[in-house]
């Protein structure tokens, strides 16, 4: 089976089904919890301040179900918000959600059906990490010939091994052999939690790439925090709120730094 079919069939049988009002199973791989919404909240909303405000066409590629309510602000001031996903079940939830609003398209991220300059404004969310590596520029290079003349694409996905992570785990670690916890197994921290294929990039990496395809590029904060740091060291007790806005301050005050060493970059593209 190649990796777009094990995708597929992730996000048609598994990854997409509910298991709430407005929740989907990959919702588990989030932090639901109190302490972090109001954070995780602004995060989401970051991305629009990327977006040109207003259009004709507003691209989602990998849209998946549009599953939190901060996405549908995206595509607010555009008369049609055109959804492309490998996943039938994916494409299903989203028309429940957006209704006329939306147009839907069974499409590969790689070889988008589009024109060139059809798209003023677009977004990617966690969505071209499921490519293999050497497949990314395709993707990077589709949306970008799709994109109109003036027009933004705001790209979010997770880095390899980012700083702020590898420097969280040896203190996870110790703080579950002080919790009596066993210790987990050797592998990636994120691998335990995924469901299908991913594969994810560095900065350094992505940046050779884009340069390479001429694509003109910025780095932003996404989220610096994922779920497993955000669970480990974000609790009410310590504070939580208090310092998951400080975090948010720190990201918007060194936005390079943060963007580049956090676990979840905005990689915003634009065509002159």
């Amino acid at each position: 089976m190649n990796t777009r079919e094990q995708v597929r069939q992730f996000y048609d049988r598994i990854g997409w089904s509910q298991i709430g009002e407005g929740l989907y199973q990959n919702a588990r791989y989030e932090d639901l919890r109190p302490v972090s919404q109001e954070y995780i909240h602004k995060c989401h909303l970051r991305v629009k301040r990327y977006l040109p405000p207003q259009g004709r066409f507003f691209l989602d590629a990998g849209s998946g179900p549009v599953q939190w309510p901060e996405y549908l602000s995206y595509s607010e001031g555009y008369r049609y918000r055109v959804c492309v996903d490998i996943s039938i079940t994916a494409l299903r939830e989203a028309r429940r959600r957006l209704g006329d609003h939306g147009l839907y398209v069974v499409a590969d991220i790689t070889h988008l059906p589009f024109a060139e300059d059809t798209f003023e404004g677009l977004v990617s969310l966690h969505a071209i990490h499921h490519l293999p590596l050497q497949e990314h520029r395709y993707a990077y290079l589709e949306l970008q010939r799709v994109l109109h003349r003036g027009g933004r694409g705001a790209i979010v996905n997770g880095w390899h091994h980012p700083l702020l992570t590898r420097l969280a785990l040896p203190i996870i670690s110790l703080m579950r052999r002080l919790r009596g916890l066993p210790p987990k197994k050797d592998r990636k921290a994120e691998e335990e939690q995924q469901g299908t294929f991913v594969a994810k990039m560095t900065p350094t990496w992505l940046k050779k790439e884009l340069h390479t395809c001429g694509i003109p590029f910025a780095i932003y904060p996404w989220r610096s925090f994922g779920p497993l740091l955000l669970r480990w060291f974000i609790r009410p007790e310590w504070g939580g709120k208090f310092w998951l806005r400080v975090l948010y301050w720190l990201e918007e005050r060194f936005p390079r730094f943060f963007g580049e060493h956090g676990q979840y970059p905005i990689i915003v593209i634009w065509k002159e």
